[in-house]
């Protein structure tokens, strides 16, 4: 991309506090942000955020790692988890909260898809903590979805964000356009 994508601007903010508030519109008790390159540029950012981090090393290696990282911080009480990632600032409370209902009535595994195509943040329940820390390099989550294919719940959305990335500045120039009908502000 040729930018720090989680400190660039989202409307008024940056794309990591939209995905922050997001999750806290829905009222997530637990938000761990998974950080490596840049670490400490991300911690300062946040350090009013009410957020806990953990620290990948390794910030090349596969987000196996890092999910494994984050894994290992979520409270010993938790029920579930939403895995959410930071290049998909404008999935909505809304949306959200669909996925977490969904798994309040009993899914497991919740995959939220927009047309038929999967997206993101993808809902699990903690039953799978230890799989979840064990996650194979290569294969990550999608590996670990297709294992439990007969358990996973996709969840039709009307929200196309879910399966948008954000991995190019043309895609994170087009999303801020659709999301907020201008260009972003220079950062």
């Amino acid at each position: 991309m040729g930018a720090f994508k989680p400190l660039l601007s989202f409307g008024e903010s940056t794309v990591i506090e939209s995905c922050i508030n997001n999750l806290r519109a829905v009222s997530v008790d637990e938000i761990i942000i998974v950080v490596g390159h840049r670490a400490d540029e991300v911690r300062t950012h946040l350090q009013d955020a009410n957020v806990r981090f953990a620290l990948n090393p390794d910030p090349k290696s596969e987000m196996s790692a890092s999910i494994a990282l984050g894994v290992a911080q979520v409270s010993i009480d938790a029920k579930a988890l939403l895995i959410a990632l930071v290049d998909h600032p404008a999935v909505g409370a809304e949306t959200i909260r669909q996925i977490v209902d969904a798994w309040e009535t009993g899914a497991r595994l919740v995959q939220p898809e927009y047309n038929g195509r999967g997206g993101h943040p993808v809902l699990i329940d903690l039953k799978y903590r230890d799989e979840l820390q064990q996650l194979d390099q290569q294969k990550g989550l999608r590996g670990f979805f297709e294992v439990h294919r007969a358990e996973v719940r996709r969840l039709p959305v009307d929200s196309p964000f879910v399966a948008r990335d954000m991995d190019t500045w043309e895609d994170y120039v087009s999303l801020h356009r659709d999301v907020f009908g201008q260009t972003p502000r220079p950062t």
